[in-house]
C-alpha cells in the first residue's frame, strides 16, 4: 500500500526489489573495499602489537558505518525520486 492508500503495481514492486538489492550489494562492496583498506596494512606490515589489534577493529566499525550510510542513501534517493514533482500530478510533464 502506498501512502495514498492504493495498491502498489508489479513493475513498481519490482522497482523497489531491484532498488533495495543494487542498495545492498553496493554497501556490501564498499564496506569490503574499506575494511580491507583499514585492515589490509596490519596484514601486511609488521606493526606493533596495538595497532595490529586496532586496524581490524576499526576497519569493522567503519564498514558497518559506510555500509548502513550506503543502503540508507540509496533508498533515501530512490523513494524521492519515485515521488511526483507535484502532489495531485502523476508526471512531471502534467
Amino acid at each position: 500500500m502506498t501512502a495514498q492508500g492504493a495498491r502498489r503495481g508489479q513493475a513498481e514492486r519490482d522497482a523497489i526489489t531491484v532498488e533495495i538489492g543494487y542498495a545492498l550489494c553496493s554497501a556490501a562492496f564498499a564496506a569490503a573495499v574499506a575494511f580491507g583498506a583499514v585492515t589490509g596494512p596490519a596484514l601486511l606490515f609488521d606493526l606493533p602489537r596495538g595497532a595490529e589489534r586496532m586496524l581490524p577493529v576499526a576497519g569493522t566499525v567503519l564498514a558497518a558505518v559506510l555500509f548502513f550510510a550506503r543502503v540508507v542513501s540509496v533508498l533515501v534517493r530512490f523513494q524521492r525520486s519515485a515521488q511526483p514533482s507535484q502532489p495531485g500530478r502523476t508526471s512531471p510533464d502534467s
